[in-house]
């Protein structure tokens, strides 16, 4: 299909961003929906094609990076044409990690699996390397592959540890895995279960300072008291990130049971706590990502 008739369906396709929910699509086109999410909507072109049509351009640009990253392996779709505000890719078939474990088991084959394509996201330079169950899907010949990699790249604070998809598990499926990494993989165990408690005492402090009614300023002289390792420099930073990750949501639920409106808590906290609870929405901006990933490069050189 050629880029100009690409074009004029995308042009007959509004997408429109809503807070804290799947967009909003209307649909003029011939095209056929076949899903949609917080950044974007899919539509079906042939048998092995779609055309994934973003609210914003930056959500564009975000995912087509990540998948351009990704081309030489065979975690991620396939690329074909990209537009404006829209991407043509491969349809990824198979099913997905969240249908499969209703009636299959999780094999410590299958968990082999999931630690290479965590150790792969790693090598291609993806910043958040976890996914929820949902979004990693397996095909005929075994392989996975993953869809909606745009939040991969250009993230400020990630967690340490597949958090996403390690909860995303369920209880019994989480400690199947957890297990069989231990197995595999000890010393990724010990550091995914030093985190894990690291976040679990992150929550207490947080609760601690929510009664207190104390400001985010605090936290980072509380964060010491969680400091387990003898080299502070490597784990002060990813326990930060933890501690104002749980304390932004333990804070934004708080706001919410109250009735108030999600965007509303944002501005809430940002006017009333300044720039600390800012930087836990901050977003990078495309130039200035790009431009710290050029000055790694070069460091790396």
């Amino acid at each position: 299909m050629d880029i100009k008739t690409l074009e004029s369906y995308a042009r007959k396709i509004q997408v429109i961003p809503k807070p804290n929910q799947d967009v909003e699509v209307h649909n003029h086109s011939p095209l056929q929906m076949i899903g949609k999410g917080r950044q974007g909507a899919v539509f079906l072109l042939s048998e092995d094609q779609c055309m994934k049509v973003y609210g914003t351009s930056e959500d564009c640009e975000r995912e087509y990076y990540a998948l351009k990253l990704g081309q030489h392996t065979n975690l991620v779709p396939k690329v074909y044409v990209k537009g404006n505000n829209f991407i043509v890719m491969e349809l990824v078939k198979g099913v997905d990690l969240r249908e499969y474990l209703q009636s299959q088991p999780l094999t410590e084959e299958l968990s082999k699996k999931l630690i290479d394509m965590l150790i792969t996201f790693k090598k291609i330079g993806y910043e958040r390397i976890d996914h929820h169950k949902r979004q990693i899907y397996l095909q005929e010949n075994g392989e996975l592959k993953v869809i909606d990699v745009g939040r991969t790249v250009w993230r400020d604070r990630v967690y340490p540890y597949p958090r996403k998809l390690i909860n995303s598990l369920g209880n019994e499926y989480k400690e199947t895995f957890l297990s069989h990494v231990k197995k595999l993989a000890p010393e990724l165990y010990e550091e995914w279960k030093h985190y894990m408690e690291m976040e679990k005492w992150s929550s207490q402090v947080t609760q601690t300072l929510l009664k207190r009614k104390e400001q985010p300023k605090k936290i980072k002289k509380e964060v010491k008291k969680l400091l387990t390792s003898n080299v502070e420099t490597k784990y002060e930073k990813a326990l930060e990130d933890i501690v104002y990750k749980v304390f932004k949501e333990e804070w934004v639920k708080v706001l919410i049971a109250q009735g108030k409106d999600p965007e509303a808590v944002k501005k809430h906290l940002k006017e009333q706590y300044g720039k600390e609870i800012g930087k836990a929405w901050g977003k990078p901006s495309i130039e200035s990502t790009k431009l710290r990933y050029g000055r790694k490069k070069n460091r790396r050189k």
